[in-house]
């Protein structure tokens, strides 16, 4: 396994840690001002690491890279993550997890398009087991607990913010292999963060937006998420797309769906049912396949 295969999947793990986390915080926080509080934290975290990795001397970009990287961060940090995180709020983790392995169909139809990037037929059958994993893991019979406009909406947005983080990581990967990793991701969270700066300056929404803030709310639950999802599970994200093709990183990082289930057993004490712990067979043994066709 080389770095680029780990951090993709260390990356998805993170992330469902800070899904059962955003999924407490999102019963008393919006989805815009729980996304917003991610992305502060993140950036302001990338100050120090910006420093320790690169120095303060910051590369040359041309005007292209700047737009690039601004509209990528726009895309996947501020519209895509804030509909993702209303779609967790509708249908609940599990469900979001079975909407969320629309990623990698959209990373690999978008890298073969921009990108000109092709899956063998080994690392084809991994991405088919670890679809089928993603399934058998949090596939439910019964929703009688969501309405049907939930469902409906729910799903709508969830899809509509794969396809958004799809185009987002895409179009910023070339970048990612030429500049220095830290002052992209940077460049891209300030994208980001300003598209969100903006959207409320312009809806006149900051009195709502400090309101929201000083209600009553497990902050250091929101936190805890922020710093697993906004900043370490975005940076190995990030990594994984700059060391190995996108569309081979997508299908690593769709483990995230089995791992929700996994956290949510330990953590929440949800139910671990002989059809999961098959999911997740599944899932290793397609992930497994794709390190495999690697060697």
């Amino acid at each position: 396994m080389g770095w680029g295969e780990f951090f993709a999947l260390a990356s998805p793990m993170g992330w469902a840690l800070a899904v059962i986390m955003f999924r407490r915080s999102g019963e008393t926080m919006p989805a815009f001002e729980l996304n917003l509080s991610k992305n502060v934290l993140a950036l302001v975290l990338m100050v120090p690491t910006v420093l320790l990795l690169d120095g303060w001397s910051g590369p040359v970009f041309s005007h292209f890279d700047w737009a690039i990287m601004l509209v990528s961060g726009v895309l996947g940090m501020a519209v895509g993550d804030t509909l993702y995180f209303r779609a967790l709020q509708l249908l609940g983790a599990s469900r979001t997890g079975v909407v969320g392995s629309l990623l990698s169909p959209f990373v690999i139809l978008l890298s073969a398009l921009l990108l000109g990037e092709r899956l063998v037929p080994l690392q084809w059958a991994g991405f088919a087991m670890v679809m089928a994993g993603i399934l058998f893991v949090t596939w439910r019979r019964e929703r009688a607990e969501i309405s049907n406009r939930d469902l409906r909406l729910g799903a709508l947005l969830g899809a509509a913010a794969m396809f958004s983080m799809a185009l987002g990581v895409v179009m910023v990967k070339p970048l990612l292999e030429i500049h220095p990793f830290s002052w992209v991701v940077s460049v891209r969270l300030l994208g980001g963060l300003g598209g969100m700066l903006v959207v409320t300056t312009l809806r006149g929404r900051w009195g709502v937006l400090l309101t929201t803030y000083r209600r009553p709310h497990p902050w250091a639950v929101t936190m805890t998420g922020c710093f697993l999802g906004g900043y370490l599970a975005m940076m190995l994200w990030l990594a994984g797309y700059r060391l190995i093709p996108a569309s081979q990183a997508s299908i690593y990082n769709e483990a995230q769906g089995s791992f929700i289930v996994l956290f949510a057993w330990l953590f929440l004490g949800e139910s671990m049912q002989a059809r999961k712990l098959a999911g997740l067979a599944l899932t290793l043994a397609g992930v497994l396949t794709m390190l495999l066709s690697r060697s």
